[in-house]
């Protein structure tokens, strides 16, 4: 098992991902980035339905994206 830095397996953690065995940094990004897409997905639904007002989503839309700061950090950086 690849040895992940404490700070990349909280983060992993904060959206259910847990490293398994076999996993690699690809694979586990992959697995973050799926999650990332389903809430984007749920938070356009929650739009359409009404629940935000368009002129919030753009916010809404931000915020998510900065509780995902995995995805912008380069692979090699992820292992200690």
């Amino acid at each position: 098992m690849v040895s992940l830095k404490p700070a990349v397996l909280a983060g992993l953690a904060r959206h259910g991902i847990a490293q398994q065995a076999g996993d690699t940094p690809e694979t586990l990004r992959e697995r973050l980035n799926d999650a990332y897409l389903e809430d984007v997905r749920r938070l356009k639904q929650r739009q359409r339905s009404g629940e935000i007002p368009l002129r919030e989503y753009a916010s809404h839309v931000q915020e998510l994206k900065e509780s995902y700061p995995l995805l912008g950090l380069p692979l090699p950086l992820w292992t200690d």
